[in-house]
């Protein structure tokens, strides 16, 4: 029988680096209500030219103007997580891990758009923050940015029944703008890894713009959002996490994305990123 690669990241993103995903409010209200109107499937099969990678996105297309399939929308099964959920904190964890301490929750925001940024250090990431922060904890449902490589299968059903939905790593700026900025307008919990891959280094990699351009265009399009960026930071007590290791979750003050100037998308971004990276390694 194959074994899992153990550093294979299950909920990792690369986010994009490519500035040109940058689209103003204006920008996105208009192409969206463009693509809600009659007949916009039609002209969604349209050369748009001069049009930003964003109205692109909005009506199904990519760099080159091919038609794309849009990401599949994310849902939360209560049934499914009234299951898994008590079964993770209550027979997987303590079984595995011999300690499990978590540190911050009164910095939790009760309501609200939040994306949690945790480390990426083990596949068990995408278990502990559930366990940490997850609907038993908080009442609120998390969404998962997941790698379309990993929805497939019995996996892939459990993943998009939890929140999960699949991200095309190579076009991960037009598959995660529409459904992630979606989310947060509903005031939804979304996690994003901003490390993108597994790092078995204890310091914080370099962290991948894209989670803060997503929050800032979403930030934008509706004044007083009040989108939170939540950092977190999973300490394993061994870098490859054998069983009956040590782990503690430390959850950190959240980050007000309105605070950081929406309109200079550009430069926000680099400043929200590295104020992120700096309270995540505060942790």
């Amino acid at each position: 029988m194959n074994s899992i690669d153990s550093t294979r990241p299950l909920n990792a993103l690369k986010l994009p680096d490519d500035s040109t995903v940058q689209v103003s409010a204006l920008d996105y209200a208009k192409t969206k209500q463009d693509c809600l109107r009659p007949n916009a499937v039609d002209r969604a099969t349209e050369v748009v030219p001069n049009a930003s990678l964003m109205a692109r996105f909005l009506q199904g297309k990519g760099r080159s103007n091919h038609t794309i399939a849009a990401p599949a929308p994310s849902q939360c099964s209560p049934w499914l997580e009234s299951l898994v959920y008590p079964l993770g904190r209550y027979v997987v964890a303590p079984f595995y891990f011999s300690h499990v301490e978590v540190t911050g929750r009164e910095y939790l925001p009760s309501s609200g758009p939040i994306i949690f940024a945790p480390t990426h250090r083990s596949r068990w990431d995408a278990v502990m923050v559930p366990y940490a922060v997850g609907h038993d904890v908080t009442g609120r449902h998390l969404r998962f940015m997941v790698s379309a490589d990993e929805v497939k299968g019995l996996q892939g059903w459990f993943i998009q029944h939890l929140g999960g939905f699949p991200i095309d790593t190579r076009r991960p700026a037009i598959a995660s703008l529409r459904h992630g900025v979606e989310l947060l307008q509903n005031g939804e919990s979304l996690v994003i890894f901003p490390e993108g891959n597994i790092f078995r280094e204890t310091e914080i990699q370099r962290l991948k713009p894209g989670l803060a351009r997503l929050a800032l265009q979403a930030e934008a399009s509706h004044p007083n959002l009040g989108i939170k960026v939540v950092p977190i930071h999973l300490h394993y007590s061994q870098p490859l996490v054998p069983w009956r290791c040590q782990l503690r979750i430390c959850i950190g003050q959240p980050l007000q994305v309105s605070h950081y100037k929406l309109n200079a998308p550009k430069q926000s971004a680099q400043s929200l990123t590295a104020d992120l990276k700096q309270a995540m390694e505060a942790l």
